[in-house]
Formats: C-alpha cells, structure tokens, sequence
C-alpha cells in the first residue's frame, strides 16, 4: 500500500538488518538461518540490533570531527545555499524530512524486546540486556530529535502499526512540538536509567548513561531556546498563526508547564541539570598551547581531533573507531590536510576569537585592522586560533611521507582562493586544520581511518553555562568555574567579566549572526556565551543548529549579509598574490570582466566569496525568510493522508508555517 510505504517505509530486512559500520567484524549466524519467532530471544542478538544502529549517530566522515559548519556565518563552501536566496528553497512534491523507516525499525525492536524482557523470556546477562534496551530508548530519542530539529511538530508513534489505512493516517497526527521535546526526554532518562555508566566493553566506542544525558541537555537547551525566541510566532504551539490550530486533535492545547515561559524555563532546567551531570564527571584534554611541527612537540588537545586511537583523551566521550583493513574509512584527514573540500572559515569566525588577553580583537586594532595576514591573526589571538587556523607552511605530516595517495604535508605557500576544484580551492582563504593527523598513511582518497569524535565533553560545560544564563539572567559559581575552564585551556587571560565590558554590540553584529536573536541585539554578556560555543566547537557541526534555535537570521531579511574572507585588497596579500600570479597563473586575481575569479577591491578590502560574478548565485548577499527556520513537507505525504487532492482539507498533516500546499513553490515570508 502506497501509504504504508509513506508513513513506514517498510524494510523487508527488518528483523535481520545487515551490519554495517565499525560492526562489520561481528559474528552473526547466517541471515537465512534466523527465524522471526527465534529472533530477540538473547543478550548477542539485542547487542547485534542494537549496534547496528551507531550508524544513525552524527558524524558526516568527510571534514571536521562530526561534520561542518559549512554555509552558515562562519564556514563557506564553494556553492551558495539555496536558503539564503530568493525562490531556489521550494516546497517538494515527494522525499523531504518526513519518512519513519529509522524510527519503524527502532520500534519494531520495542515491540518485540519488551514483551519478551518482561516475560524473562530473553537469556542473558541482565545488566547487559537492559543496556541494549537503554541504547534503544537512546536511538529512538535521537530519531525524534532529527525531526524536532527539521520540523517541529511531529506525530509520536511508539509502535509498529498494521497496514491498515485509517490506522495509519490516525497514527500520522503531528503533536505539539513540546510534546515531541517532552517525549525526547523520557526516552533519554530511560536510556540513561538502563545503560550502564560505563559500556560493556569498558571502551568509549560504546555508549554508557551519561551519552544518554549529554544528549538530553543538547535537546532541552534546543527546545527551551526555540520556545524563548520563537514566543508569539507560528512556530511554537498557540502562537499566532500556529498552523497545528487548525487540527481538531490539537484544540485546547495547553503547555504541560503551564505557559510557553514556564514550558521554556522547564526545558532549560532539564538542560542545566543533565549538563552538570555529565561536566563534573569529565575533564578537559589539556592544551600545550604548541601546534606540533614535528615528532618532538606534541598537543594532546589538537591531536584529539585527528588520533587514530581516542581512549587516552578524557574530553572524548563517544567516538567512532575505523580500521582500514576492514574497509571503515572516511575522508576526514585528507581533507584536512588540504583545502577542506572548499569550506572556508569566515572573517566572521576570525573575528570572533578573542585577544590572548581576553578582549575583542577591535578593542586592541579598530574594526577593519590586525588581520593583515594570517600570522598576524594567529599571533595574537586566544590558543584556538592559533591552533586551528592553518597558515602557509605550516607542516602538516611527518610520519610515512611516502605512502598516502592524498594529503599534503605542508600547506602551500600561498593559498589558492581561485581554483576551480575543491580540492586544491582555499575558498575564503581562511581554512581549519582540525582533524589532522601527522601519519601521511591515512591519506589515501577515502582510507582515512582516524578516530571520530561523537560526543565531547566540553558541550556540556558550554551547555550549562548557555542554559543557566538563559534560565537565570545570570550565572552562578558552577557556570563561572565551567567556562574559566574553557578559556584556561584556550589561553585566553583576563576575567570574563572584562571580556564582556570590552565588547561592542554593533561591531559584533557586523559580523556574527549570534550577536541577534528575532532582529535584535542580545545582551553581551549573552553574545559571549555563544561566542565562547563557537570558538569551542568551530567545525563540529554545531552551528546551524544554534542559529536557528536562537532565531538568528531574522535581520538578513532587511540588509544582505555578505561572506567574507581575508583582507585580499590588503597591502601584505595583494603583493602576495602578485608576485604568485607572475610565477603561475592559476594565482593571478582577476576582478574585472568575464572573467573576473575574486570580488572587486571597490566593494571591500576582504575577499567576497560569492561577489565575484555579477550573474552568479550569491552576488547581491545573503537573504532569509522566515519559512527556512524549518523544513517543509513535500506535497505526496498530504496527498496519500487526503481524499481532498486539491486543498487537502481532510488531511491529519498541516503544512510549516510559510510554507504551500503546492509543490515547486517558495516560502511565502
């Protein structure tokens, strides 16, 4: 049935998946000899579904430790996302971000396991069984995360269901997004209550309770953000112009809390509370404040990104462990060894790092000075910077210079920020070098085979202070103690409190996206919450995320915000590029005509990614509309869920705000 497959997306697989990933090496009996009704029935088959399921975990393989931070304010790749122009983001007529396969197959397990453990009818270690059944609570958390993330309201179905229409088109209701951010919840207390507080193995490629609490402060801070700055808008539940409204099921709806500030400030409790939990059990990796050049120096708080081996680490919580023998790879270490495919870090991300004394770089130089060059930059800011910021020359391997396809051991001396490829192509010519690893063996194209970071512990110090302040309007000892440890580990001197005096709301609003929150200014000591998250987790993946949870683009729809780079037009890189566009000419900068390859000295001094091509996509700025903060819902879910195919009418699903019940059409704000 064409429904069915909508909603469920039912896999014929689904009582014996294939093993992927990191647990290709397990021993399972023969597909073809296991038996539905002899399936679940014992500790190594729960353990064997149960870590067939790390491949739904957050990481990307291709740049940074779980991803990028890549179009957003502070990392560009070479195209211009299609969110921040005018018409390109469209409503579709089928995929999108509604689908349940993940989240059936996680049900199926529950609806099998939990009969069967409460009918001791599965054979075992029961420490181990509950763990299994704790991952499980902790993956379908994680599943309903991604859609809370994608598009709020969803419907809660914790059963598989019969192919029955009426049942399925009743099961396809979308709760309040509350309710899905409370189920969230009670999902990961279940996990953290079952799993155990070290993993099975004893190793951290496993997940023990406190994965499960670094997550729930993770989503708790997002929904109690979310609520805050989206107050009085359609996106939260009984706001003006809440589309769930119009849904009989959701008449009456009222916060479990009580009001959307007391819903908001239970979610930031929840957050602050699972942050402490798990930031007093791990320290920091200490910093050396050396980027290593050789075998003789090291810095364990860089070489957690790239290690191959991640136990000596204490910050690591979760990491993915690879082997290339066994065909588990990625391409982290050659892309960070080179060009990051295209992704550049912004003039925006290097503004954000402080002075090594704790003030804001302008504080020390003006606005538009003390970034001549990237040595100039790396000099004098905060240990971050310097540490993963590359700069020409910088060596980059030392060990089995002979072997890996991939990879370059020491940056170039000049940066090509014109190259048509994204390999060799320094987009912004700004680029981070987390994720390299000394070891030129692990750059074959695709044999990377470094351990990936899921989870580090230096979330949650940053989680309880963003949560507390935001609970509080102020912070308290815990929170100060958290982020003096943050900042003494990055070098940074001074008190925060004169990092917050020092700063300058409208020349951080120039800049970076988090200095707003619904088009208005944030507070500073707020800003610098946020600026000390970014500056933490640059890279990691974290930053769409954030920007939406705190409605930071809502000013791009009154003036384009332009990406920028280095200070190109500057006197040390415009000699530079002269005299290496005389020795080659796939170095010589062209900004005039057809064929103009950089933005015009006349628009601005730094280096405009997208300003180049007067007819290409991203010349006039970015631009934003409100409708982008969440996904739509492609046009088949409603038709299959309707008998009125043309409004759709009586239909359980309604359309995110701003967005059409026609296919191929933009957001309407």
């Amino acid at each position: 049935m064409k429904l069915k497959k909508s909603i469920y997306i039912l896999m014929t697989s689904a009582l014996m998946m294939s093993l992927s990933s990191c647990n290709d090496m397990l021993d399972m009996e023969p597909k073809s000899a296991i038996s539905p009704e002899n399936y679940m029935k014992e500790e190594s088959q729960l353990d064997a579904y149960a870590l067939n399921c790390y491949g739904y975990l957050p990481w990307d393989g291709t740049v940074g430790p779980c991803g990028s931070d890549n179009a957003t304010d502070i990392q560009a790749g070479m195209s211009v996302p299609d969110k921040y122009l005018n018409n390109r983001l469209k409503v579709g007529q089928t995929g999108g971000a509604w689908g349940f396969g993940e989240i059936y197959n996680v049900n199926y397990f529950f609806s099998v396991v939990e009969p069967a453990y409460e009918a001791g009818a599965i054979s075992g270690n029961d420490e181990n069984i509950r763990h299994y059944i704790g991952e499980m609570h902790f993956f379908r958390a994680l599943l309903y995360f991604n859609k809370l993330r994608a598009l709020g309201d969803f419907p809660i179905v914790t059963t598989t269901l019969r192919d029955n229409k009426e049942e399925l088109i009743e099961a396809s209701k979308r709760m309040p997004r509350t309710e899905v951010a409370r189920f969230i919840l009670e999902e990961l207390d279940k996990a953290a209550e079952m799993m155990r507080p070290v993993s099975p193995d004893g190793n951290r490629n496993r997940m023990n309770s406190s994965i499960a609490r670094i997550l729930k402060s993770r989503v708790a801070l997002f929904e109690g953000t979310w609520l805050k700055y989206f107050k009085n808008t359609p996106f939260v539940p009984n706001g003006p112009g809440w589309p769930g409204a119009g849904k009989d099921y959701n008449a009456g709806y009222q916060f479990k809390a009580g009001s959307i500030d007391d819903e908001s400030n239970w979610f930031l409790d929840q957050a602050v509370e699972a942050a402490a939990a798990v930031a007093d059990a791990y320290q920091l990796t200490p910093n050396s404040g050396i980027l290593p050049q050789s075998a003789a120096e090291s810095n364990e708080y860089v070489e957690m990104f790239g290690a191959v081996d991640l136990k000596p680490f204490s910050e690591v919580m979760l990491w993915k462990a690879c082997d290339k023998g066994l065909g588990v790879t990625h391409n982290i270490q050659v892309n960070a060894s080179t060009s990051n495919v295209g992704i550049g870090v912004t003039r925006a991300m290097v503004n954000t790092y402080l002075l090594k004394d704790g003030r804001p770089y302008y504080a020390e130089y003006g606005v538009d000075a003390g970034d001549e060059s990237i040595e100039e930059i790396r000099a004098s800011r905060e240990d971050r910077a310097m540490l993963f910021l590359k700069q020409p020359g910088q060596i980059n391997m030392w060990i089995n210079l002979n072997m890996g396809s991939h990879g370059s051991p020491v940056e170039p001396k000049v940066m090509n920020i014109t190259a048509g490829s994204e390999q060799f192509r320094y987009n912004t010519g700004y680029t981070s070098r987390k994720g390299v690893n000394p070891d030129k063996a692990l750059c074959d194209n695709w044999g990377s085979y470094g351990g990936v970071i899921i989870f580090r512990a230096s979330e949650a110090y940053l989680n309880y202070i963003e949560a507390y302040y935001e609970r509080h309007g102020q912070l308290d000892a815990k929170a100060n103690g958290y982020w003096n440890a943050l900042r003494q580990r990055a070098g940074i001197g001074g008190s925060i409190q004169s990092t917050i005096d020092a700063t300058d709301m409208a020349i951080e609003a120039k800049f970076n996206w988090a200095a707003y929150s619904g088009g208005q200014l944030i507070d500073k000591t707020l800003y610098n919450i946020r600026r000390e998250r970014v500056s933490e987790l640059m890279g990691e993946g974290f930053r769409w995320d954030d920007l939406r949870r705190w409605r930071s683009m809502d000013q791009l729809m009154d003036a384009p915000y332009f990406v920028e780079g280095i200070k190109v037009w500057g006197d040390y890189y415009k000699a530079l590029y002269e005299q290496a566009g005389m020795e080659n000419k796939d170095y010589q900068l062209v900004y005039e005509g057809s064929d103009a390859n950089v933005s015009s000295p006349a628009l601005s001094p730094y280096l405009r990614v997208y300003q180049y091509n007067k007819e290409g996509l991203g010349y006039n700025g970015y631009t934003w509309h409100m409708g982008h903060y969440l996904d739509p819902i492609a046009i088949q879910h409603f038709k299959i869920t309707a008998t009125d195919q043309e409004g759709y009418s009586d239909s359980p699903l309604y359309q995110n705000p701003y967005w059409g019940l026609r296919p191929d059409t933009p957001a309407e704000k």
